[in-house]
C-alpha cells in the first residue's frame, strides 16, 4: 500500500478565545473573519488540520507590520516550529492584540512551512476599534 502524502489544510480562521499555549485544548473560533479590530486581548489567527506528517517538523512565521518593543526596537517577525507527533493533528497558529494598539494596525500574515514549501497561508486585516 503506498505511503499518504502529507496534507495540511485551513480547518478555519477569524477570531477565537484566548488560548493558553499550555494547554492542548484549541482556542474556540468566535468569528470567521480575516478582519480583526484592534482590541486589547482580540485573539486571530488559524487552526490547521495536519494529515500524514507524523515525525515532521512544521515552521511557520507571522508577518505583522512593523511594531516596536518596550526599548523601541523593531520586533522581528514571529517564527517557531510544531513538531507533528501523529497522523492526524490540528495547530493553532495566532497572535494577540496587546498594548498600545496603534501599531498593530495593518496587513498580518500567517505562513506554515513543510520541509521549506509554503502549504498555506492567511492574510488578516488589523483596523481600528469601531
Amino acid at each position: 500500500m503506498p505511503k499518504s502524502k502529507p496534507k495540511i489544510s485551513i480547518a478555519n480562521y477569524g477570531r477565537y478565545t484566548y488560548w493558553n499555549k499550555k494547554s492542548r485544548d484549541m482556542p474556540k473560533l468566535l468569528q470567521y473573519t480575516d478582519t480583526i479590530e484592534a482590541i486589547d486581548g482580540n485573539e486571530f489567527g488559524i487552526i490547521i488540520d495536519v494529515d500524514y506528517c507524523k515525525g515532521k517538523v512544521l515552521e511557520f512565521i507571522i508577518k505583522h507590520p512593523p511594531i516596536l518593543n518596550e526599548e523601541g526596537n523593531l520586533l522581528p517577525q514571529f517564527k517557531g516550529k510544531l513538531y507533528v507527533n501523529s497522523i492526524h493533528t490540528q495547530f493553532f497558529v495566532g497572535d494577540g492584540i496587546w498594548l498600545p494598539i496603534h501599531d498593530k494596525i495593518g496587513e498580518w500574515e500567517v505562513i506554515i512551512y513543510l520541509d521549506g514549501k509554503k502549504e498555506v497561508s492567511k492574510k488578516f486585516n488589523i483596523i481600528e476599534p469601531k
